[in-house]
């Protein structure tokens, strides 16, 4: 089974790539992006019927620092 993760920086956390790729947007012309937060999605290839809390667990140890990140998982 395929699972993506999703992780973005929680809100309140400061954003600096964010905030570079909006200057970088605004100078090369693209108006009217007022913010942007970046994040990163894994891909992971599991065994069949592995339980959420398994993935739960491999986001918690290792994937997110969920001090200032938030995740969230699909099966694809």
């Amino acid at each position: 089974m395929k699972v993506r993760v999703h992780v973005m920086l929680k809100d309140g956390v400061l954003d600096p790539q964010g905030e570079a790729v909006r200057h970088a947007l605004g100078s090369l012309g693209f108006s009217g992006v007022d913010a942007v937060r970046q994040g990163k999605v894994i891909e992971l290839d599991l065994e069949d019927g592995t339980s959420d809390a398994t993935i739960a667990e491999m986001c918690e140890k290792l994937l997110a620092n969920t001090v200032i990140e938030s995740y969230r998982f699909e099966t694809i």
